[in-house]
């Protein structure tokens, strides 16, 4: 399960050949969810805080986002994506 990206403790991977949608999972402290890449929760939860700052960091990667899904279908390592920076 690739690790592509970590900030302000939250850890997102990708599981290659995983189900679709596309999709990436979270994990922060003990909680864990899954979250498409159209931004909806279809597993587990999260604080909102932390969803929000997921929700923020997706809508700046989406396009990596699916490419990394793409490249973990066809059996290619996903490439790391920026962290979420402070403002």
């Amino acid at each position: 399960m690739p690790e592509i990206c970590r900030f302000f403790g939250i850890i997102i991977t990708m599981f290659a050949d995983d189900h679709n949608p596309p999709h990436f999972h979270i994990k922060y402290g003990d909680y864990q969810a899954i979250f498409t890449i159209d931004k909806e929760i279809i597993k587990g939860e999260i604080p909102g805080r932390a969803v929000k700052m997921v929700f923020t960091w997706m809508e700046l990667h989406r396009d990596e986002l699916l490419a990394n899904w793409e490249k973990l279908q066809h059996g290619e390592e996903p490439d790391s994506i920026e962290p979420l920076k402070s403002k």
